[in-house]
């Protein structure tokens, strides 16, 4: 891919919709080798972008989800225990051709690790990285700079190319800036109504029309209510399958049924209250 509207069309094929702005940012980093930091909203389509990258550059998808209180080995990698303790009984009792307890054979490769491994072919998905300890983050600065590891006991790794490298955050608390220095970044909004109809209807091919569009503006309509949880592009096509389910072919035809699937959409209690007293109102407005 060598200009934007390629990059575009590739992500098309594995059935993501880019706009430009993101076209752009991909097709930077992939040339400039650099990790791509993309913040927004969840069910914007971060985590998706990645699978969808897997597929455009024929590559591993390697994933690593960060929770709070994740550690570094977690990440990187850990020693088969219970077969380097058959292999020290074994000694023990006089076996033959043993090499040492901390050799590649007993290393069990972690996400951060097989990525190096694999380098260029391989998609390295550090997920919601917001929600790991700032002593993880700061872990990664080392790896994201050298693209290298050391494994005490056998040496250092280093990727022959580094890995394409995508990280998401859902902003529940601000990155630091040595992180995002190293990174190109972008945010991922919501997509606007014309968008959110392509969506849908390349998800639900059969609700392409008249249901398509209906979601997508009663979706958008929602998301103007200061909801706990706005509803990002994935609820508005889980919606829609779930709309599809029951029969529906317009919303505006059948509000009572987009009443009663709205828990595809909401996921609150409060705001599933809220919206249900309000659909005949977002539906037809």
């Amino acid at each position: 891919m060598s200009t934007v509207a390629d990059t575009e069309r590739a992500l098309t094929d594995t059935g993501y919709l880019a706009d430009r702005g993101l076209a752009t940012a991909i097709l930077v980093a992939l040339q400039l080798g650099r990790p791509l930091l993309l913040e927004g909203e969840p069910g914007v389509g971060k985590t998706m972008l990645a699978e969808a990258l897997t597929q455009m550059c024929d590559a591993e998808l390697i994933r690593l989800q960060c929770y709070e209180g994740i550690e570094s080995s977690q990440a990187l990698y850990d020693w088969d225990f219970p077969r380097q303790l058959l292999a020290a009984r074994s000694m023990s009792d006089g076996g033959e051709g043993y090499r040492g307890l901390y050799t590649p054979e007993f290393l069990l490769e972690r996400s951060l690790l097989r990525a190096l491994r694999l380098g260029s072919r391989a998609v390295l998905l550090i997920d919601e990285l917001d929600r790991a300890d700032d002593e993880f983050e700061a872990f990664l600065l080392e790896f994201l700079s050298d693209f290298a590891v050391t494994v005490p006991e056998i040496g250092r790794v280093s990727a022959p190319d580094p890995p394409i490298v995508v990280i998401t955050s859902n902003r529940t608390r601000e990155l630091h800036d040595a992180l995002t220095r190293r990174c190109l970044y972008h945010w991922i909004d919501y997509p606007d109504v014309e968008r959110e109809v392509a969506i849908i209807s390349m998800h639900v091919p059969d609700a392409a029309g008249e249901l398509a569009r209906s979601v997508a503006e009663t979706t958008a309509r929602m998301r103007s209510l200061d909801l706990l949880k706005p509803p990002g592009a994935a609820e508005s096509i889980d919606w829609t399958r779930a709309l599809r389910a029951v029969g529906v072919q317009s919303l505006r035809q059948n509000a009572e049924l987009g009443r009663v699937t709205l828990g595809a959409v909401a996921k609150n209690r409060d705001d599933l209250r809220r919206l249900d007293a309000l659909m005949d109102e977002l539906v037809h407005e």
